[in-house]
């Protein structure tokens, strides 16, 4: 058992004040001008944390954490520089601001470089309600961890054991400023509830996942819930064996299908376009997908995993479509990238802000029914995806399907296909949405992709 505490653990557990975080900022960036920087723009920042696990019935560990931060960046006749650093004294701070300028002198000049234009500014945003603390301390967070794990444990006499329940909460206080006179404070809170459980059967031993996260500790879903989930899917692994080598339909499930979008994300956002590495590169107003497949921005969403008002140029945030009808409408680009490609900020650096994918109107039951014979994915494994060409192949696990019914669970499989036609073999979206996540996603039926056992 571990309890583990910062040795200023009594005021790493209280944020500083707002207003002061703020004023400290406009100092600095005061301090910039005046030592010659053209422009400059700063982020400080402080959170504090408390995860608890529970592990075979007792207490494992007890963590917290604090933490100061702040990252700087000026900018000098087209050279920049930037430096970051945990010292948010008066005395760091202005220490790393003169870091910065001295290094500014020797970097070569981007005429890309700088601050993003003046009028895109945030300027207003609605209440985002992203801050709802959890009054929550080490016991009876010990507390929850140990039902979080029972639940799990007492489900079946085979879940043998987990890796651990954990109980955490995070509070979050940001302040973002730039020479345009833009800044602005955000402070948010992050729960979570996850636990792993461990089944054995005859064949040996499977492990599996149930997790949970909000803004608020409402939000979450019951503790009893994840542990039962978490135990269901282990015990569902059991006795999981390798398929043929074979074209069939793959059905992503959820959590899995997350990852889809995530290659899509990354292939319209701007580093990997300028860089020529997309494979999504000049696709604008051409077909990338399927008709009927919709994907939106959303960074107003309250209680939103990803909300935000601003993004860190400072530029506003909005909602957006970015993929409509199966259309490619747009790409995510920052203040540098959008020049860089001759275009203008999307207000997206720093990613996409609650990205949702349109479901369909069959349960995850229908499109398993709806198979004769095919492959479920719950898991992946490894990175074998090229961003530049869009070819596709990972490890994977999962259920064999015969007749519209799971035959067998799978493990120990990969998958091979190129993305471009995955999203153009999607046969159908799911009405599944897991929300607990800043991309929701139903579950996705690609039509066929290659299946390689063993």
């Amino acid at each position: 058992m571990t309890d583990q505490q910062p040795a200023n653990a009594g005021t790493e557990r209280t944020l500083p004040d707002a207003d002061r975080l703020t004023e400290q900022l406009r100092e600095l960036l005061e301090r910039a001008r005046e030592l010659g920087a053209d422009q400059a723009e700063a982020a400080l920042s402080a959170s504090r944390a408390l995860s608890v696990t529970a592990r075979s019935r007792a207490r494992e560990s007890v963590e917290y954490e604090g933490d100061r931060s702040a990252s700087l960046t000026v900018y000098r006749s087209q050279r920049s520089a930037s430096v970051s650093t945990t010292d948010l004294s008066p005395g760091g701070l202005n220490s790393a601001l003169e870091q910065a300028i001295t290094m500014a002198g020797f970097t070569e000049a981007d005429v890309y470089a700088g601050l993003a234009d003046a009028e895109l500014m945030a300027t207003e945003w609605p209440d985002l309600s992203l801050y709802h603390p959890w009054s929550l301390d080490a016991e009876q967070a010990l507390e929850a961890a140990l039902a979080l794990e029972a639940a799990a444990l007492d489900h079946d006499p085979r879940i043998v054991q987990t890796e651990g329940a954990t109980v955490a909460s995070q509070e979050a206080l940001s302040v973002y400023g730039n020479s345009h006179g833009f800044v602005a404070a955000e402070r948010a809170t992050r729960h979570a509830l996850s636990c792993q459980p461990i089944a054995r059967g005859e064949a040996g031993m499977q492990r599996e996942v149930a997790f949970s996260q909000a803004r608020h500790p409402l939000d979450l879903e019951r503790i009893e819930d994840i542990g039962r989930l978490g135990a269901e899917r282990a015990l569902s692994r059991l006795g999981a064996r390798t398929p043929p080598t074979t074209t069939v339909p793959v059905l992503f499930t959820p959590r899995v299908a997350r990852s889809l979008w995530g290659h899509l994300i990354g292939a319209i956002s701007g580093g990997a376009l300028y860089r020529n590495s997309s494979f999504l590169k000049d696709r604008i107003d051409t077909r990338i997908g399927v008709p009927g497949l919709h994907l939106t921005q959303h960074p107003h969403r309250p209680r939103g995993l990803s909300s935000t008002g601003f993004d860190s140029d400072g530029v506003a945030t909005r909602d957006r479509v970015l993929v409509d009808d199966g259309i490619l409408t747009g790409y995510l680009l920052s203040a540098y990238s959008a020049r860089r490609l001759g275009l203008t900020s999307t207000g997206n650096a720093g990613g996409v802000f609650n990205l949702d994918v349109a479901p369909g109107e069959t349960d995850y039951t229908g499109l398993v029914a709806g198979l004769s014979r095919g492959l479920v994915v719950t898991e992946l494994m490894g990175q074998g995806v090229n961003p530049v060409n869009g070819d596709y192949s990972r490890g994977a696990a999962g259920f064999w399907v015969e007749n519209g019914a799971i035959a067998y669970p799978v493990e120990n499989a990969t998958i091979a296909s190129n993305l471009l036609d995955m999203y153009g073999a999607i046969e159908a979206l799911g009405s599944d949405v897991e929300c607990g996540s800043p991309l929701r996603t139903p579950s996705v039926l690609i039509g066929a992709m290659t299946v390689a056992g063993g």
